[in-house]
Formats: C-alpha cells, sequence, structure tokens
C-alpha cells in the first residue's frame, strides 16, 4: 500500500549525507547553552586544533560556518578576490559545474577548462594555461578534489606541481566536501590555500555546517579583496575564533557532534580511516567487474574511494533501478546527474561504514537491477566484493605483522 511504513532501517548508500554513528547523536543530543559563556571556549578552541589535524596543516586557519559546504565554497571566493578576477576552473562534473557558476554570479571571470566527465583535473593543461598567463591575470586555480557526480578524484598534488612549474602565483582553492575525512588529504604538503568541507560526508554529521582552512597566503590576499561579503566573512571569525566565540550564532548541537566525530575518527586513525574506504571501494568495484557494467571514471588513476559512479547498460535508466532499490529494498542509492543524469547510478562508500554494510548495498543493488531487467548473475557481485575484502583484510594484517 503507498504510504505504508517500511519496516527495518532505511540503508543509506548515498555519496553524502552519510551515516551518522550512535556516539555522534546522543553526543549532539544536549541542552541549549549560552554561546557566550565563559566555559563554552572549552568546547570550541580544542575543534579549531583537532580540525587543522584532519587538513593537515600548522599554519592554516579554520573558520567553521553554520552553512553547508558551499556556503565555504562561497566563503573562498568572496574573501580573497575582487570584482572582474579571473578564475580558472576544471570543469569535469556537477560540483565542479556548480562552483564555477557561482564565481561566475558572483562577478568573476571565469575561464572553464573543460574535461571529459570520467575524468579529473588535468595538471597539464593547468599548467599550460598559467604559463600563458604571463601577466599572472588568473587569480585563482578552483579543483574539486572528488567529484561525486561521477566517482572521481583528482590529484590534488600534481596541481600544485603545475601551478609551482609555471612559476605562477595563483592561489589554490580546493573542494574537500567528498574527500577530507575520507581520502588523503595534505593541505600544507601540497600547498593549498583554501580548502573546504561540509559536516554531512567523511565527517559523519548531519549537514549544517561549512568548514573552510586557509593558508597565510590567502588570508593576505583578504587584505585586497573588493568582492563584498558578510555572513561569511573570515575577517569576523579571526577576530572571534581565537578566544573560543563566533561572530554569530554558532549550531551548538553540531558543535558537540563535530567533538565527537574528531574523538572517532583519530580513535581509528587517520591512516586507517583512508585504508579502510581504499578497501571498501575496491570490493565495490570488483562487483562492478562482476556485473559487468562499466564504471564512469575513465581509468584506474581517476578512482574514488568514497563514492562508485555505474554505468547502466543502454536501453536502461539508472533512475529505475535507485526506485525500484529504495521502494522494495529500502535502500538508498545515488542518481545521476546533468549529463549523466539516467546514464548512471551511485553507491557511496564513506564515513561510518564497513565490509558487512556495503555487502548488503550490493546485495540490494544487485536484486534492484535484476528487477528493472538488467542481466546480471545474483550474488556474482557480493562474492567478488567479499574476495576483495578478504584479500585486504589478509594484506592488512601482514603489514600489520611486519610492523
Amino acid at each position: 500500500m503507498a504510504g505504508a511504513r517500511k519496516p527495518g532501517r532505511n540503508h543509506l548508500f548515498v555519496p553524502g549525507p552519510t551515516n551518522t554513528p550512535e556516539r555522534i547523536l546522543r553526543a549532539m543530543h544536549v541542552p541549549m547553552e549560552d554561546h557566550r559563556s565563559s566555559d563554552f571556549p572549552n568546547l570550541t578552541l580544542p575543534i579549531f586544533e583537532d580540525m587543522k589535524k584532519v587538513f593537515k596543516t600548522k599554519d592554516g586557519q579554520v573558520v567553521i560556518f553554520p552553512s553547508s559546504g558551499t556556503g565555504a565554497w562561497e566563503a573562498a571566493l568572496t574573501n580573497t578576490l575582487s570584482p572582474g578576477d579571473k578564475v580558472l576552473a576544471p570543469r569535469f562534473g556537477q560540483f565542479s559545474h556548480l562552483w564555477a557558476d557561482m564565481a561566475r554570479r558572483h562577478g568573476l571571470d571565469v575561464i572553464v577548462q573543460e574535461e571529459e566527465w570520467g575524468t579529473g583535473a588535468s595538471p597539464e593543461r593547468v599548467e599550460e594555461w598559467l604559463r600563458a598567463d604571463k601577466v599572472h591575470e588568473i587569480k585563482a586555480v578552483m579543483v574539486v578534489h572528488n567529484e561525486t557526480a561521477t566517482g572521481v578524484t583528482s590529484d590534488v598534488a600534481a596541481i600544485r606541481r603545475a601551478i609551482d612549474a609555471a612559476k605562477h602565483p595563483a592561489l589554490l582553492f580546493v573542494d574537500g566536501v567528498s574527500s577530507i575525512g575520507s581520502l588523503d588529504f595534505r593541505m600544507d604538503e601540497w600547498g593549498v590555500d583554501i580548502a573546504i568541507t561540509g559536516s554531512q560526508k567523511g565527517l559523519m554529521l548531519p549537514a549544517g555546517l561549512g568548514i573552510a582552512c586557509i593558508s597565510q597566503k590567502a588570508l593576505a590576499a583578504m587584505k585586497d579583496a573588493k568582492l563584498k561579503r558578510c555572513y561569511f566573512d573570515f575577517a569576523d571569525h579571526m577576530r572571534a575564533n581565537p578566544t573560543g566565540y563566533f561572530p554569530y550564532t554558532p549550531s551548538v548541537p553540531l558543535l558537540y557532534g563535530l567533538r565527537e566525530s574528531l574523538a572517532i575518527l583519530f580513535e581509528e586513525g587517520l591512516d586507517n580511516v583512508q585504508a579502510r574506504h581504499h578497501r571498501l571501494a575496491e570490493g565495490t568495484r570488483a562487483a562492478v567487474k562482476a556485473w559487468g557494467l562499466k564504471l564512469c571514471a575513465k581509468e584506474p588513476k581517476w578512482y574514488s574511494d568514497t563514492v562508485t559512479a555505474i554505468m547502466v547498460p543502454p536501453g536502461f535508466s539508472g533512475a529505475d533501478v535507485i526506485d525500484i532499490a529504495y521502494r522494495r529494498y529500502n535502500l538508498a542509492l545515488g542518481a545521476g546527474l546533468s549529463q549523466v543524469a539516467g546514464k548512471l547510478f551511485r553507491i557511496g562508500h564513506l564515513g561510518d561504514l564497513n565490509e558487512l554494510m556495503l555487502l548488503g548495498a550490493i546485495a540490494g543493488t544487485e536484486m534492484a537491477m535484476r528487477d528493472v531487467g538488467i542481466e546480471v548473475e545474483l550474488a556474482s557481485g557480493v562474492a567478488a566484493a567479499q574476495a576483495s575484502f578478504q584479500g585486504g583484510m589478509q594484506a592488512n594484517l601482514k603489514k600489520v605483522a611486519a610492523e
């Protein structure tokens, strides 16, 4: 019957929001308090320092907005640039498109570097553009680290090398919404000037926090920036944050949740978190291979460890797979967006997740595909993922024993 209750829990396998651990839910269940009290900095000051560890920076400044990651996008642009400034934006998916569109709507001159969807930002083409910019009109390069629309991860370190090889002073802005807290990210080592993320992906929280980490070079660029800003003004936070306060009302429950999220990440260890995500992604990719289907990502160098985008065969719609998975099996899969709408579906495998949880999603996906007429062999993907997971675990045990 339409509208009837679905028994059991919903199995959430979109690439964000992700599953929120019970520990975090309990940590957020707090009474409201005075965010200007003398005790409040005991909560906030350690959060700022611990977030720097996640970004892997010593000198970067962390700013936390009550917003989504899109707010942090806007902050990166408006705090460092002026109307008419040129920015270089590789576009290879829906989120790189949206960030470029935002820059244009703010009055920036956006040079869109088109890349095939299923690939990522090209360091060679970035270097080519910057070498041609003899008078240094390009003020920033905007790169989406992990493009969830296509299941592609770009090489940020290679982009920094390209900027340096061109001897260009452009700032490097990186969208790490679906990578930070899940994939390897090294702000200082990679020379990232502003990195942004949101709370609802690798940090395992509900949506509601937009987080930016700003290098000293980017802070210096604020002095000459002329784009208008108010709510997302870094300077207001720089004045309030050192004492543990905010320029306006923060989301107190989300801050308690963020403190618990950071504790969970550090208990597992960031290196172990990244290794787990790789292991889960490898199992998912093994399942796709067993199904005889193709990934949207064109080559292994582009493969994302937080989301797998799976092309459906000609004559089928990814939207139908998603609909059946949700209605019949209470399984939430990610949809194809924009240029790939209907051509694929996505399995998100990031955040608070383990092998058995993901095997359930793979099994449900097999059934949904069979239900819409895609000829995959039941249990083939599950078996391939199981073999991959066991191999990965055994390799990890050998590594630990050797150490």
